[in-house]
């Protein structure tokens, strides 16, 4: 386009547009209930399927959407997360994308660590916000869904919204656990509740037949759950983290916009797990075996990435394997594997058993030195050794497991700290770089 004086006029794209649309990405939080996954790395950095990270899931959803401006805010045990994000995702330098991370660092303005998802953003907002038509869109790094932005984004612009939120349909059952959210009609946000119970949970239901679910569905989910997932207007991002009381998105500053401002709610029905606590952690990546998993990672209509590492094809001599996932560079040597992950470069001895189990796998293969220096300490190799039982357990990268080992948790115990593993929900881990010498029982 050419000005009155014949030199070329900027045109500003029109700011309803997905390369106006900043992915910020909290990834920082210490993931207490998922220890001991989390003792040595950040929830987002745990593995999962065999051979991705947590925070390969938002990351996916966001390229997948056309969303290529993406910061991902770090802060506790950070290392390995800020080496996968960095090996793993790559852009050249003419597609106008970028994913950078962001630790939490001193400034002039604030010398302390983030205190909570708000005040994580806060403490970079000025990286978020330089240009006058962005729009911020807030995700989690511990979650599993497959889900395209471009819809959640369309309904914002629709509504005319100042904030947008993400909202699952859910169950009495599982609603008490959850954030509520209640909406009109019109899809705008009325009032807020964490976990309610009783009389203040009736009161959250919702006819959730006006947001789209047959009405059979809205009768058996008649509750709306935030995903914490949430899509901000610049100005009213900045005017609600300029009240430095407000450290928290889902307490603190959901609630202040929905008393203040313009909130509506994006109802998603799909498969959506936080995956916060041990059990729902082991419960998401064994339904990953089934025959028809909640979440598909066979789905290339919206491809999950992650790191592309060159690994040879797995081998697998005289097995039974039944429903199972066998990530590349295994080594398989007759066993019998049922509803179980075997993650990369995982090595499993003759005789061995694995039932439920997930296997994280390991982050190199041994060599003669390393095989040396196990003898030289009475350990065992990385991997699982012959004639060992697992069932219902989660085995971390790099785990040295012997011969004759049985992990069954016959007696039921459900928390305990034991020597070489730890069982949680009733589930028994291995932790990354665990020993578990010849015959031990757990």
């Amino acid at each position: 386009m050419l000005n009155l004086f014949g030199s070329v006029a900027m045109v500003r794209k029109h700011r309803e547009d997905s390369s106006h649309v900043i992915s910020i990405i909290l990834a920082g939080g210490a993931g207490k209930r998922l220890f001991p996954l989390t003792q040595d790395r950040s929830k987002p950095a745990v593995p999962l399927g065999g051979k991705y990270r947590l925070i390969d899931i938002p990351i996916s959803n966001c390229l997948n959407s056309g969303l290529k401006r993406i910061f991902v805010l770090t802060q506790f045990n950070s290392a390995s997360l800020n080496r996968h994000v960095t090996n793993s995702y790559r852009f050249d330098p003419f597609n106008g994308g970028h994913i950078e991370v962001l630790a939490a660092e001193q400034t002039m303005q604030s010398t302390g660590w983030f205190q909570g998802t708000a005040d994580a953003v806060r403490q970079h907002l000025h990286r978020f916000t330089s240009r006058d038509d962005d729009y911020q869109l807030i995700l989690a790094g511990d979650q599993l869904y497959r889900m395209n932005y471009q819809s959640l984004l369309d309904s914002h612009w629709r509504s005319g919204a100042d904030v947008s939120v993400c909202v699952i349909p859910k169950s009495e059952d599982l609603a008490g656990s959850l954030g509520l959210l209640k909406m009109a009609p019109n899809g705008q946000i009325e009032q807020f509740r964490e976990k309610p119970e009783g009389t203040a949970l009736k009161e959250m239901r919702t006819d959730t037949s006006l947001f789209g679910l047959a009405p059979e569905e809205a009768r058996k989910r008649p509750y709306l759950a935030s995903m914490g997932i949430y899509l901000f207007k610049r100005s009213v991002l900045i005017d609600l983290l300029s009240d430095p009381s407000m450290i928290d998105f889902g307490h603190q500053v959901i609630p202040a916009a929905i008393e203040n401002y313009h909130t509506c709610g994006h109802l998603f029905d799909g498969y959506w797990e936080d995956l916060g606590t041990v059990e729902a952690f082991f419960r998401a990546n064994i339904d990953l075996t089934s025959s028809a998993p909640h979440f598909d990672f066979h789905d290339m209509t919206a491809p999950i990435y992650t790191n592309p590492r060159f690994l040879p094809a797995s081998r697998v001599e005289r097995c039974d394997i039944r429903q199972a996932i066998i990530a590349e560079g295994s080594v398989l040597k007759g066993a019998r594997i049922a509803n179980s992950i075997v993650g990369i470069r995982s090595v499993v001895d003759e005789d061995v058993v694995l039932e439920r189990t997930l296997i994280m796998g390991a982050d190199y293969y041994e060599d003669d030195d390393d095989v040396a220096y196990n003898r030289q300490m009475r350990i065992p190799d990385i991997g699982i050794g012959k004639g060992s039982i697992l069932r219902n357990t989660i085995v971390d990268k790099n785990a040295h497991i012997g011969s004759g080992v049985r992990i069954l948790n016959e007696s039921g115990i459900q928390h305990q700290d034991g020597q070489g593993y730890y069982i949680r929900d009733g589930i028994v881990i291995v932790p990354k770089n665990g020993v578990l010498p010849d015959g031990t029982i757990v």
